[in-house]
C-alpha cells in the first residue's frame, strides 16, 4: 500500500491543473467566486481521477496472477525506471501550457456544471497519460487484500492523486486573502518562473521514478 500511495503522491504533481488553479486566482476578482470555482473543479477532476482509478483497478484484478508476477519481477523496476526517464526526456523537449490553460479558463468564468465537467475531463485526460497513475494501481492490484477493501482504497487514492493541486488551491485562497505575506511573495515569484517551476516538477518527477525503480530492482 505504501508503494500504491507513493505513486499517487507522485501523479499528483499535476503542472496543468495547479496552472489553471492558479489562474483562477488570478483572473477572478477578489471578492469573486474562487472557493466554488475551485470546489468545483477539483471536484470533477476528483472524479474523473476516481472513474478511471476504478476501471483499470477492475482490469488489473481480473488480470491476476500476472499482475503479481510482474510486480515481483525484474521488469517492473525496469518499466518504472524508463518511465522516468521517459517524464524526464519529455520534460526537456515540453513547451509551455499557457495557450492550454487560457482554452482551459473558458468554461470556468462562471462556475456550473461546465465547471465539474471540465474537471472530469481534465482528470480523465491528465491520468491516462500518466505513467505513476498506472503503475501505482498495479502495485495496488498486486497487493494482498481482499477486492472489496482494494475498492475502498481506490478513494483514498485518488484522493492523493489530487493532493498538490488541493494543497495550491488553499495556498491561492490564502495569498488572495493575504497578498502581502511571506506566502503571497512567495507564490508571487513562482508566478514569475512558469517555464522553471513545469521544469523543475517534472524533472523532479523523473527522478523520484527512477530512484523507486533502482529501490525496486535492488530489493
Amino acid at each position: 500500500m505504501i508503494h500504491a500511495a507513493s505513486f499517487a503522491l507522485i501523479d499528483s504533481v499535476n503542472v496543468l491543473l495547479i496552472g489553471v488553479v492558479v489562474a483562477l486566482g488570478l483572473i477572478i476578482p477578489p471578492h469573486g467566486p474562487y472557493r466554488k470555482t475551485v470546489a468545483l473543479l477539483i471536484g470533477g477532476d476528483w472524479f474523473g481521477v476516481f472513474l478511471l482509478a476504478l476501471l483499470s483497478l477492475l482490469v488489473f484484478n481480473n488480470l491476476g496472477g500476472l499482475v503479481i508476477s510482474f510486480t515481483e519481477s525484474v521488469a517492473f523496476g525496469i518499466v518504472i525506471i524508463l518511465a522516468g526517464i521517459l517524464i524526464a526526456v519529455l520534460t526537456a523537449l515540453g513547451g509551455s501550457n499557457d495557450a492550454l490553460i487560457q482554452r482551459i479558463l473558458v468554461p470556468l468564468k462562471n462556475p456550473g456544471i461546465l465547471t465539474v465537467l471540465t474537471g472530469t475531463i481534465l482528470g480523465l485526460a491528465q491520468s491516462i497519460t500518466s505513467a505513476p497513475f498506472f503503475l501505482g494501481l498495479i502495485e495496488l492490484s498486486a497487493t494482498p487484500l481482499a477486492p472489496t477493501w482494494k475498492y475502498s482504497w481506490v478513494i483514498l487514492y485518488a484522493t492523493l492523486a489530487l493532493s498538490l493541486p488541493m494543497l495550491s488551491a488553499v495556498l491561492v485562497g490564502i495569498v488572495r486573502r493575504y497578498p502581502n505575506s511571506v506566502a503571497g511573495h512567495f507564490f508571487d515569484w513562482m508566478r514569475q518562473r512558469p517555464q522553471a517551476m513545469t521544469l523543475f516538477a517534472g524533472y523532479g518527477v523523473g527522478i523520484l521514478l527512477i530512484v523507486m525503480g533502482v529501490v525496486e530492482l535492488l530489493t
